[in-house]
Order: C-alpha cells, then sequence, then structure tokens
C-alpha cells in the first residue's frame, strides 16, 4: 500500500498549487461583487452579472475543454488553461482605464474559461491518480489549498479595493485593480511555463479507471447511460450554486444589514475558514472513520438547517450562518466526484467536462438570488432560495449515487 501513496504525493502537490491559484482568482469575486456595486452604481441583479460572467464560461467551454484535453493530455491542458487565465486577468487593466463593467465581465468570463479548462483536467486528475476510495481525501487537500489562497485574496483584495477614503470618480476608483492584476497576470504566465515543463506530472489515462465489480453489465454507448453521473450534474450544478451564494454574497449581505464595508469585507474570509475546516475533517476522516457518502449527506443536512437559521436570525448571527454553510459545503465537491465519475471507464473525461458543465450553478443561482433580493427587497429572505437546492443534494446522497441504470 505504500508503493502508490509515494507515486502520487508529488504530484498532488503540484496540483495543489493550481488549486491554489484558482482559488485566488475565485474567491476574489466577492469582494468585486460590492467594490463594482459602489463603482459603476449598481443593483444587487447587475452586481452579480460577476459571478455570471465567471461560472457561466463553464458550461461554454466544458465541452470544448475535454476535446482539448483529448489532444493535450491532462499535463498541458492545465498549462494552457493557466495562459488562458492570463489573458483574463490582462483584460482587468485596460477594463479599469476606461471604467468599462461590460470589459471587466469579458476579463471575468476568460478567466472562466481558462480556469473550466484547468478544472476539467485537473479534477479527475487527483481522482484518478490514486485508490477511489481515497479520493475525497485527496481532492479535500486540494480543497484546503484553495481556500487558504480565496482567504488571502479576500484579506489582500477587500483591503485594496474596500477599505480607505472613496474616489471622486469610477476612473480612479478602479485604478486599484491595475496593479495587483498585472501581478497576477505575470505568476500566471510563470505557472503556466513551470507546469508545461513540469517532470513532476506524469501523464495518467482515464483507462486507470476500474469499473466496480457491482457495476450493471451492459454495454455503454452514451455517457448520459449513467444515471450517476447525470443525476451528479444537476447535484453539483446545486452545489455551486449554494457554494457561491454562500462566499460570494455575504460581504453584500452584511453592508446591506448595515456592517461598514472595511467591516463586512471579511466576512467572505469566515466562508472559506469555515469550509477548511471541513476539509481538515474530511482529511482525517475520510475514508478510515467516515465513507464519502457519510460526509455528502451530512453536509445536506446541515445545508438545511443553516439555511434556516441564517433567514430566521437576526443581524451577525445571521452572517455566522451564512458563513456556517461553508462548513455544510466543503465536503460536498470532494465527495461527489468519485462517486458521479464511478464506473465511466473511457468516458471518464467526457463525464469530467459535464460535471464541470454543473458548475455554471454559480453563474444562474446568485444572480436568482439578487433578483429575488431587488424584488422582495430582503437580501436575507432572499436567502430561501438555497432550500430546494440542498433538498436535491440530500435526494443524490441517498439514492441518486447508487442509480446503475435508468
Amino acid at each position: 500500500m505504500s508503493k502508490p501513496k509515494q507515486s502520487y504525493v508529488g504530484p498532488l502537490i503540484i496540483i495543489g498549487l493550481l488549486f491554489f491559484v484558482f482559488g485566488f482568482v475565485t474567491w476574489v469575486n466577492g469582494t468585486l461583487i460590492t467594490f463594482f456595486k459602489k463603482a459603476f452604481n449598481l443593483d444587487n441583479t447587475s452586481s452579480y452579472l460577476v459571478t455570471f460572467a465567471f461560472f457561466i464560461s463553464y458550461t461554454v467551454m466544458a465541452i470544448p475543454s475535454s476535446e482539448v484535453l483529448k489532444r493535450t493530455g491532462f499535463k498541458r491542458g492545465m498549462s494552457l488553461g493557466l495562459g488562458i487565465m492570463a489573458v483574463g486577468t490582462l483584460i482587468f487593466i485596460p477594463a479599469a482605464q476606461i471604467a468599462s463593467y461590460p470589459l471587466f465581465l469579458v476579463g471575468l468570463f476568460t478567466i472562466g474559461i481558462g480556469l473550466t479548462l484547468l478544472q476539467t483536467a485537473s479534477n479527475p486528475y487527483a481522482t484518478i491518480l490514486g485508490p477511489r476510495e481515497s479520493a475525497a481525501q485527496r481532492i479535500s487537500f486540494l480543497g484546503i489549498a484553495n481556500k487558504l489562497a480565496g482567504i488571502f485574496s479576500q484579506r489582500l483584495f477587500g483591503g485594496l479595493l474596500l477599505a480607505g477614503g472613496a474616489a471622486t470618480t469610477p476612473q480612479e476608483e478602479l485604478q486599484k485593480v491595475e496593479t495587483p492584476y498585472l501581478i497576477l497576470t505575470a505568476v500566471l504566465v510563470v505557472l503556466a511555463g513551470v507546469i508545461w515543463f513540469s517532470k513532476g506530472l506524469p501523464e495518467v489515462s482515464e483507462e486507470q479507471e476500474e469499473v466496480p465489480s457491482n457495476a450493471v453489465k451492459v454495454t455503454r454507448n452514451s455517457v448520459f447511460s449513467f444515471p450517476n453521473l447525470v443525476l451528479g450534474v444537476i447535484a453539483l450544478f446545486c452545489y455551486v450554486g449554494v457554494e457561491v451564494i454562500a462566499g460570494d454574497t455575504i460581504i453584500s449581505y452584511g453592508v446591506s444589514l448595515g456592517f461598514p464595508e472595511s467591516e463586512a469585507s471579511t466576512f467572505g474570509t469566515y466562508t472559506l475558514w469555515s469550509m477548511l475546516a471541513a476539509y481538515g475533517l474530511g482529511i482525517v476522516l475520510i475514508p478510515k472513520y467516515v465513507s464519502q457518502v457519510t460526509c455528502l449527506r451530512a453536509s445536506a443536512i446541515l445545508g438545511i438547517v443553516g439555511t434556516v437559521i441564517a433567514v430566521t436570525t437576526d443581524g451577525f448571527t445571521s452572517v455566522l450562518f451564512i458563513a456556517f454553510l461553508g462548513f455544510a459545503n466543503a465536503l460536498v465537491w470532494p465527495a461527489m466526484w468519485p462517486l458521479a465519475l464511478d464506473g465511466l471507464g473511457k468516458f471518464t473525461k467526457i463525464g469530467s467536462a459535464l460535471l464541470i458543465m454543473g458548475i455554471s450553478g454559480g453563474a444562474v443561482l446568485p444572480l436568482i438570488y439578487g433578483n429575488i433580493a431587488d424584488s422582495i427587497h430582503s437580501t436575507q429572505q432572499a436567502y430561501w432560495v438555497m432550500m430546494p437546492l440542498y433538498l436535491f443534494i440530500l435526494y443524490y446522497a441517498f439514492i441518486g449515487y447508487k442509480k446503475r441504470s435508468w
């Protein structure tokens, strides 16, 4: 048993570095929502176009990303994804100079395209790299890297963008993004080169996936013949929606409750610290003490309970329970991937692409949240939108993942 562990530790550290990078650029969105809302005088719905532009790229590019990976392999696909992300971060510079919100959205969409390719490669890579029963443990390790980056980016960008005196014009306000995004562009370009020439990332094949002994013995001609995958895509859509709502709306929610921007800018880190705590538990408990399925079930139940308390309490208590949803959400992603990809064999890459499309929940559902908040004039009661989403995740955790035929 010790030999395979030794073989994937090095590559897992490199993948962890990549998760740190896209955690950094993903979790800054919560700060950008509040920043752009102020700079461009936006309503809730318009401000959540930040998450829409960022995450809708996963739907647009997931299948093309799968085709790209067939030609490049996992390793060079990751490097290409980093390069595309660098183009997106560079677009922020002219967007700031001409004070164009639509151009910022183009930059976010481009970053999302790069991340789509990167995630389509890196998530199944981590799943295939070692034993299936400990896949959630490995992805939990990657989640820690992702959320530490998010805490760092929210602290950094919250201090840069939301603290200090107000600028007199949007152009002056938006100049704050230029230097950090130039630095981020340079970092992404360097990492793209490092990954491209790295000798520490072996190429792996989806053929390494084992078809479980209890799989239905039928000829599979289509990826859609796997119910555990199709239902997993829907569940992942729901999950990413609640994760992004909990992580990216909390700053604006705090401001709407009357907290100062400088204080509310730290609220997003509460969500990420909660997720970090859950990932730590995942690494310790999975699979020795708790199964991946048990974690998924517990996560859905905690999400339901946390949502109810968040919308029925007041002030800082409500904010804390929105942050608590980070704890509830954390282990859904690592637990769901191995369950959804179970038994796909040669369909693993296309199955991964479909799961990546589920990330579009982060585009659509926060926008629905924002629209409801504007319509009923309550950022708190709009959080009820999360309840049916957690209920579907609960269904998948008890029933959906077991289905092997329609």
